[in-house]
């Protein structure tokens, strides 16, 4: 019996992949979902009995791609198959880097979820052939050679950097001025030089480079 949780924010496509687990029963066991990276380390804290996860990566709080590094340095013998929508070399080159052991996307058919779930756990690496495609792609061709490229220095100020982790911790400002001890208008103030600093325009693309260059 493979023991499966599932890491989705969006109650429609949870029920969606636990419908289609369920098919499988005899010889799939769901765990339990977690709502975002954030949550689904929660309920591994209780309990982290498990085979093997599939990932969402776009998430509130803590996507999937930061729960997986964090998941294989705690629960090295927990297996993670990305399951997501996102097809794009930039997504399965973070994916693979912080230690997905598959990609699949979300509209492959159960019994192609199913199938790709033991060709893991018999060591196997499942992908869907769009994305094993681009994981070749990406092998002859690293995303700017991001594997050894150090990243470029932004000077951000060691107060920066802590607004800057609140920040892709899905905190509004005044959650993280509670948590740093200082005001609203100085939390938007670091915020806007965050930005200056870091060539982008807004919050979401903070995060994302901020994930990407290992900022934080």
């Amino acid at each position: 019996m493979i023991k499966v949780a599932v890491a989705e924010d969006n109650d429609f496509l949870a029920e969606s992949i636990k419908e289609k687990l369920s098919l499988f029963e005899g010889e799939l066991k769901y765990k339990y979902r977690g709502r975002n990276g954030s949550h689904l380390l929660a309920l591994l804290e209780e309990d982290a009995n498990l085979d093997l996860i599939l990932m969402d990566i776009e998430m509130p709080m803590m996507n999937g791609i930061k729960a997986t590094e964090q998941i294989k340095l705690k629960y090295p013998h927990i297996k993670v198959i990305m399951l997501t929508v996102f097809d794009d070399e930039e997504n399965i080159f973070n994916a693979i880097r912080a230690g997905a052991d598959g990609y699949l996307l979300k509209d492959e058919s159960p019994k192609v979820v199913f199938e790709g779930i033991k060709q893991m756990m018999n060591g196997g690496a499942p992908m869907s052939p769009a994305i094993a495609a681009k994981t070749l792609k990406l092998l002859r061709n690293p995303l700017a050679d991001m594997a050894g490229q150090k990243s470029e220095d932004y000077e951000l100020t060691k107060r920066e950097v802590q607004v800057l982790e609140q920040l892709c911790t899905g905190l509004d400002y005044k959650s993280i001025g509670e948590n740093l001890n200082i005001s609203t208008g100085t939390v938007r103030k670091h915020i806007e030089n965050i930005y200056s600093k870091l060539h982008v325009n807004n919050k979401v693309e903070a995060i994302n480079k901020a994930n990407r260059e290992r900022l934080v």
